[in-house]
């Protein structure tokens, strides 16, 4: 069955795939890169099955890594306020430059009795997300640059 609420978003990113990914899988500096994230902490290292709670919006969030292929797909499931959610980043080199598509479920009763208003909270948090990720991993590439 398909859930109530998906919402997917690709953005084109000036930065190297290892620089995109290292940005992205750096859970606990998002709240430093990404204004939509209040807080984050891991417990332990970045592996399949690490649990990290983050603050995004009203409710703090538990998610678990489900699937990690450095450095081209993290996948994480997630509860909060009685939804559940699916979340995968993909990464693909392009010329030198890297696609950044990332898509993300709701699922649950909350879900389904509040799909309508939900979809638009998801689609303006992905959009959000990507365009921040995009940002940070293209001033990191300058400073690297730079710095090289």
């Amino acid at each position: 069955m398909t859930p109530p609420v998906v919402s997917s978003v690709e953005v084109e990113i000036d930065a190297p795939i290892e620089v995109v990914w290292r940005t992205l899988v750096a859970i606990e500096d998002w709240p430093e890169w990404n204004p939509d994230v209040k807080s984050a902490s891991v417990d332990g290292g970045l592996a399949e099955g690490t649990v990290f709670r983050w603050k995004a919006g009203p409710g703090t969030i538990t998610s678990r890594v489900v699937r990690l292929e450095p450095p081209r797909l993290i996948a994480w499931t997630g509860r909060t306020l009685g939804i559940r959610a699916q979340h995968v980043w993909r990464l693909e080199h392009r010329d030198g430059r890297t696609i950044a598509r990332t898509e993300e479920s709701y699922d649950g009763l909350v879900a389904r009795v509040l799909r309508r208003p939900l979809q638009g909270v998801l689609d303006k948090a992905l959009t959000g997300g990507a365009r921040h990720l995009e940002r940070e991993a293209e001033r990191r590439a300058r400073e690297q640059a730079d710095a090289g």
